[in-house]
């Protein structure tokens, strides 16, 4: 069974992504920042992580850093919002940091799972 690291700091958010990805039959261990996801990854890797990337504690950008230095081949999905900028800025940094993919809040159902399915195909 394929395992998402769901990291999002927005309860309804995260309980929204969580809801859609285990009815599609993904196993999903979920993180509420940056700082406890890297903990939940060193204990139990992820086949793919999705991240939202303003949060509190540690966020997406450094925790994408960071896992990617765990694991070059890491599959990531960067979500956001934006914060002090627009959201566009901080998707291109998650990508040049390594995210595979981004989506700009909000989105849904459709978008979600064919960002997850096209990158968990991927090589």
């Amino acid at each position: 069974m394929t395992r998402i690291l769901l990291v999002e700091d927005d309860d309804d958010v995260r309980e929204m992504v969580y809801q859609i990805l285990t009815r599609e039959g993904y196993e999903v261990e979920q993180a509420v920042n940056g700082r406890k996801a890297l903990e939940a990854f060193q204990k139990q890797p992820a086949d793919l992580v999705v991240t939202d990337l303003i949060m509190p504690e540690k966020e997406g950008l450094e925790m994408i850093r960071d896992l990617i230095h765990i694991n070059r081949a890491l599959k990531i999905i960067a979500i956001s919002g934006g914060g002090r900028t627009d959201p566009a800025d901080y998707l291109r940094t998650a990508r040049v940091f390594g995210a595979r993919r981004t989506i700009n809040k909000p989105f849904g159902r459709a978008q979600l799972l064919e960002a997850v399915r096209e990158v968990l195909a991927e090589d």
